[in-house]
């Protein structure tokens, strides 16, 4: 185990990776972050899940020129190409700014190739007196302590690993969907700094689909081409639930579609787009 990682006193020890790096990234200066392997996805060692890099550029938009009393509300991030496990450049600049909104976009680049980009709204706070307004219904009390979960075929050492899951009892990954699974990290976005609500909330926002895994992902291609987390108030607490389901039908796409709940209830949604095909090769 990582010295630099101390395990929170409900989470046993002989459930943690035997390595675990400090975290999902280092800051180098200039707007350039070094990938740890934590960052790696699923399908590939050298390619990150798009957690980490979704969080990385809502990291970076929380540091771009804050106003106090304006909170970023939503967040698009469109998955231009595989993000690799490597030094990352994040710029962000201000399309618009006026009395209560804000637009922000963001992109991040590998060795100079537009890898990811992303547009955020950023609002001004609702009054104390707007009333908490949320149909749905309460999310499923936070599952104890359980051992790592798997995927099959997936390359489990890298964000899988970093992150804590507990599913309802008898479910994962492997499991048809939907799907419910509160998570956690277990090291911070970036080293030496603190993690917010929005950039927990945008690390685990890209694992809405495989919470609800509901098409075939082995036998044809599915994956997301970008994901849209849409907050309407900022979440509480490390520990996230997600309850997510999927849309689809032949000759169009699909949509994965989640409810993201802390330990309050309800605090937002995510949307992502899915490209499905018969399979040739990764993209």
């Amino acid at each position: 185990m990582n010295p630099e990682f101390v395990p929170s006193p409900e989470v046993r020890p002989d459930v943690l990776p035997d390595v675990l790096p400090a975290a999902f990234y280092h800051e180098l200066g200039g707007g350039r972050y070094e990938s740890t392997p934590a960052t790696a996805g699923p399908w590939s060692a050298k390619s990150q899940h798009a957690g980490p890099p979704s969080a990385l550029v809502g990291h970076v938009m929380e540091r771009h020129a804050p106003r106090p009393g304006l909170r970023i509300a939503r967040v698009t991030v469109e998955l231009l190409r595989p993000v690799p496990v490597a030094d990352l450049a994040v710029a962000v600049r201000t399309v618009r700014s006026g009395g209560s909104v804000e637009v922000l976009e963001g992109e991040v680049t590998a060795a100079g190739e537009t890898v990811l980009l992303a547009r955020a709204w950023r609002l001004v706070a609702s009054p104390r007196s707007t009333p908490s307004l949320g149909p749905v219904p309460p999310a499923p009390d936070l599952p104890g302590p359980q051992p790592p979960h798997t995927m099959a075929g997936a390359h489990l050492d890298g964000y899988i690993a970093a992150m804590e899951w507990r599913f309802e009892n008898g479910k994962g990954f492997d499991s048809l969907g939907p799907g419910t699974a509160w998570a956690r990290q277990r090291v911070p976005l970036v080293a030496g700094a603190p993690d917010s609500p929005l950039t927990r909330a945008l690390t685990v926002a890209d694992s809405s689909w495989a919470v609800g895994f509901e098409l075939d992902h082995h036998t044809n291609l599915v994956i997301n081409t970008d994901v849209t987390l849409a907050l309407h108030r900022d979440p509480v607490g490390e520990w996230l639930c997600l309850r997510s389901h999927t849309e689809a039908g032949p000759g169009g796409s699909g949509l994965a579609l989640g409810q993201l709940d802390d330990e309050l209830g309800g605090c937002g949604r995510v949307l992502q787009t899915l490209l499905v095909t018969e399979r040739r090769d990764r993209p």
